[in-house]
């Protein structure tokens, strides 16, 4: 059994790690908060473009936009994002062996894939796992901005409009609530159908000058990108939640783990008590 000494010492260092983990435990919470907020912030501008979008589209039916066109999906690539940091328990894992699951089964049909990758810990997992990664964009921070997506977006989009993307996927973690965080997979192109307005009459815009075409077109750019700035700001939020839920589970478990040695230490104690005891009386009746 060791010492008293000993004892006295790993409670010690297990009490100040506790009071680390409390601390970013209430840091988590407070980010979270806050992303969760810039989220809802985001939703109104998205709703407004997608809306006027509907109307640009609708206006002329015969002009198929360059972000909807379907084509037999060859080369596909799929857009990932993580976490730049870790101690978020398995966020980042179940994300990333989803992808790459997803990934195998598209290979496996013959299609030919490329990554997009967004944010510390996908960079660090494509280093090892391999894959032909067109873009990567890392250390966004807490408070991404938009200009920070814009350089590895445009790839993407040349890249479809040309011809050389059949279809991009967005794959992100989706906040459900604060202790429920899920991988999600979903099409970002072609954009899915846009649905007709509820009105009898249709109406359009009045354009100077008259390019209506590529105004759609340019909206739909900003639309996907916002598509894309609100999934990274979403994953932030969901690596908040599950960074909170860590860091409590180690502040609550570092507790359990001092109260264990806290018993250890007195029954320790207790029995060199008892043996001193033991020896001053041995010692009485020898005299």
């Amino acid at each position: 059994m060791p010492n008293t000494k000993e004892i006295r010492s790993q409670i010690a260092s297990i009490s100040n790690t506790q009071k680390i983990t409390s601390a970013m435990e209430k840091v988590a919470a407070s980010k979270m908060k806050k992303t969760q907020d810039r989220m809802e912030r985001g939703r109104p501008y998205r709703n407004r473009m997608l809306e006027v979008i509907g109307h640009l589209a609708n206006g002329q039916p015969e002009y198929k936009p360059t972000y909807m066109v379907e084509r037999e999906p060859k080369n596909i690539a799929i857009i990932v994002i993580t976490s730049d940091k870790g101690l978020c328990g398995g966020l980042n894992a179940n994300l990333l062996r989803e992808v790459t699951r997803f990934a195998k089964q598209e290979s496996e049909q013959g299609k030919d894939i490329s990554f997009s990758l967004i944010g510390t810990k996908a960079r660090a997992f494509f280093r090892s796992y391999g894959g032909n990664v067109m873009s990567a964009t890392e250390k966004l921070g807490d408070d991404p901005s938009i200009e920070q997506l814009v350089g590895s977006m445009k790839l993407l989009l040349d890249s479809f409009g040309e011809g050389n993307l059949d279809r991009v996927y967005l794959a992100s973690n989706r906040f459900e609530n604060t202790m429920t965080q899920s991988p999600e997979i979903k099409q970002l192109l072609p954009l899915q159908k846009l649905e007709q307005p509820e009105e009898a009459v249709l109406w359009d815009y009045i354009y100077e000058p008259d390019d209506s075409r590529g105004l759609l077109d340019g909206l739909m750019e900003r639309y996907i990108e916002s598509l894309v700035y609100q999934a990274v700001v979403e994953n932030i939020a969901c690596e908040q939640a599950a960074k909170m839920v860590a860091m409590k589970s180690a502040t609550d478990n570092a507790g359990e783990l001092i109260d264990e040695l806290q018993l250890v230490y007195n029954n320790a104690r207790q029995a060199a008590i008892t043996q001193e005891i033991s020896e001053i009386v041995a010692g009485a009746e020898a005299l």
